[in-house]
């Protein structure tokens, strides 16, 4: 395979209309199996009724799940009939694990700079693969170990054991000339597929929820470019569209034809509110419902055209909203709830997602329901973004921009829990803001200190010098202090850890014992300082103007700390990277970089960087959606 640093294929720079044909030639290394499971030594066993227990490795392998009764009667059983799990004493496994678990702590930060160095080297054949001559990343090219299927929300699944994917479970898709990569010794694969028009490289069912599993091309590959490039275009081309589309629903309100009105209701619902379709769920899966899947009691009519949706969508996130809606909506849906209807009836009764798409298709080629959504999310966006002014700093540009997102966040339903550390988040960031507001009071007062007349002259200026209680600067001074050290010896530590893997002399403790020594001086001066509200000035060559060009820089530091601070707050319950990554077209994005000078690297992480490569080299700053 080609060097890594090679030069990037630019896709987007060729005209390919071909979407049948996904690639040409295709080589890859298969998949990266977990390590298989490593027996428990002899003296460590499961003990029942307090009797031990042999048992089959695939029970072990899982006996720290705790449901696991099924997996040992699957692999012949064990030495002991298990009937009540309250029987089961697991102490000495788990003794075990956590022994093994302390073992991985202890190890220094080399050792596991070294395992994590041997890991990459040995998973670098997995990373990449030949697709069409082209070095390519591969995406999720592990398998992944047994463990508890958890699945989203309330899922009637969770719980169960996730078994071990085997090479006879796992199918692979490459070129008929490519050489089939060597499966683990005594393995064999499932299917060795030469299928173009499939953009996975290998695939297998997964028994919990039985559910086809691949592994496919990572997210900056051209073939994922080139779909979220035909996505987005998709969207565009709805514009076109749109205004016909949404004239014809509103006359479809009063269609003699019943199918014709759920239709029309149902296309306004996903083009307005941005609902999900939705689709038909077996009793095995998480009760989840989109648009065309609502029943009775998602709905309650509050006259005279108020709504309130309440019900679990993708990913068991609740959707709980309270709109005004067309009247004519109001009324139809009035009627979709009308008697013999009762909780538990479908609310679109005649319509089904694959009905509502192909009508869809009716307007233009490829168009589904999901279109809509993408669709309003960017014409919200670039609406947002219009209203922003070019001006003030970079920071301030983020925020606003945030803000955009937000909107297109909280109409896609993007909601999140409140992160537990956002509190110690939002605590960081306001004594940051408290100390960068003392360090400024110290500036000021060695103002005066030099020119006390400024008092007089510049009385505004000098306002906020008491704004501090002599409580608030000792309790910031303390902090101040406590961050120097822990600076200080974390590296004093750090460097010791590279000279010792450089095999060099280590810095001797003297040296920290000197570096906090100072600390502890620097501290004595603060104290002083709180007496006498009259910082020393230790150099000659200071002066006001040089002060007082201080004094501004930390004023933009804090007006930035304060918007951040503001942010967080706005952001903590709504998921602002689903949109992003999904929904807003890269495009607007890599538009406002370019138009309002804000670094990409302050709006995309480098991850979407890779991904969105495409629209940030193809869009300036004058591209709209």
């Amino acid at each position: 395979m080609k060097d890594e640093e090679e030069e990037k294929y630019k896709w987007w720079e060729e005209n390919n209309d071909n979407d049948e044909i996904k690639w040409h030639s295709l080589k890859h290394n298969g998949v990266l199996f977990p390590p298989e499971h490593v027996p428990l030594p002899s003296h460590v066993k499961l003990y029942y009724d307090k009797k031990p227990v042999d048992l089959p490795i695939q029970a072990e392998e899982v006996a720290c799940f705790f449901d696991f009764k099924k997996i040992v009667l699957e692999h012949g059983g064990a030495n002991v009939e298990i009937e009540s799990f309250d029987k089961c004493d697991f102490s000495k496994i788990f003794d075990h694990y956590e022994t093994q678990k302390s073992l991985k702590k202890s190890l220094t930060a080399a050792q596991k700079r070294e395992i994590k160095s041997e890991k990459d080297k040995f998973e670098e054949k997995y990373k990449y693969c030949l697709l069409n001559g082209r070095r390519e990343r591969v995406g999720n090219f592990r398998i992944e170990p047994p463990g508890l299927f958890r699945g989203r929300g309330s899922h009637p699944k969770t719980g169960r054991v996730k078994k071990r994917i085997y090479p006879e479970d796992v199918s692979l898709n490459l070129s008929e000339d490519a050489p089939i990569p060597p499966p683990p010794e005594g393995h064999q694969w499932k299917e060795i597929k030469h299928d173009n028009t499939v953009a996975w490289l290998a695939t297998w069912r997964e028994n919990v929820t039985n559910t086809v599993k691949y592994v496919l091309f990572a997210a900056d590959s051209s073939l994922k470019g080139r779909s979220d490039f035909k996505k987005f275009e998709k969207a565009r081309e709805l514009k076109k569209y749109i205004h016909r589309i949404r004239k014809d629903y509103k006359k479809n309100f009063s269609s003699k034809v019943m199918l014709e009105r759920q239709m029309a209701v149902a296309t306004y619902l996903i083009d307005v509110f941005a609902l999900r379709a939705g689709g038909e769920k077996a009793e095995d899966e998480a009760d989840t419902v989109g648009c065309c899947s609502l029943r009775y009691e998602h709905v309650t009519l509050k006259p005279p055209n108020t709504v309130v949706f309440d019900f679990l969508g993708k990913d068991s996130i609740r959707y709980y909203q309270e709109v005004n809606v067309h009247e004519k909506v109001f009324k139809n849906l009035r009627l979709f709830k009308k008697s013999p209807k009762q909780p538990g009836d479908d609310l679109f009764d005649r319509l089904t997602p694959n009905i509502l798409n192909k009508h869809l298709q009716n307007y233009l080629p490829g168009l589904s329901a999901k279109v809509f959504r993408t669709y309003n999310a960017s014409k919200t966006m670039q609406d947002q973004l219009d209203l922003i002014p070019n001006e003030g700093s970079v920071g301030e540009k983020v925020v606003k921009y945030n803000a955009a997102n937000r909107e297109v966040a909280i109409l896609c339903n993007h909601q999140r829990t409140k992160p537990k550390s956002h509190d110690m988040g939002v605590q960081r960031i306001s004594d940051n803001i408290r100390e960068l507001f003392w360090q400024k009071l110290r500036l000021k007062r060695m103002i005066l200190e030099l020119d006390k007349s400024l008092k007089k002259t510049k009385p505004y200026y000098f306002e906020e010098l008491d704004d501090l209680s002599v409580e608030e600067e000792q309790a910031i001074q303390d902090r101040v202090i406590a961050k120097e050290r822990e600076k200080a010896t974390k590296k004093f530590t750090r460097d010791n850890e590279k000279l010792k893997t450089e095999d060099s002399p280590l810095l001797p403790e003297a040296m920290l014992e000197e570096k906090l020594k100072k600390i502890d001086e620097l501290a004595a001066e603060y104290k002083k300082e709180l007496k006498t509200r009259k910082p020393e000035i230790k150099s000659v060559t200071v002066t006001v103007e040089k002060l007082e060009s201080q004094v501004e820089k930390l004023e933009q530091r804090i007006r930035n700390a304060t918007l951040l601070l503001q942010d967080k707050e706005d952001n903590s319950q709504v998921a602002l990277g689903t949109s992003k990554l999904n929904y807003i077209d890269p495009r607007l994005t890599a538009m406002f970089s370019k138009k309002y000078d804000v670094p990409i690297e302050k709006l995309f992480s480098k991850t979407l960087r890779e991904k969105f490569a495409w629209a940030i080299e193809s869009a300036d700053e004058n591209w709209t959606f």
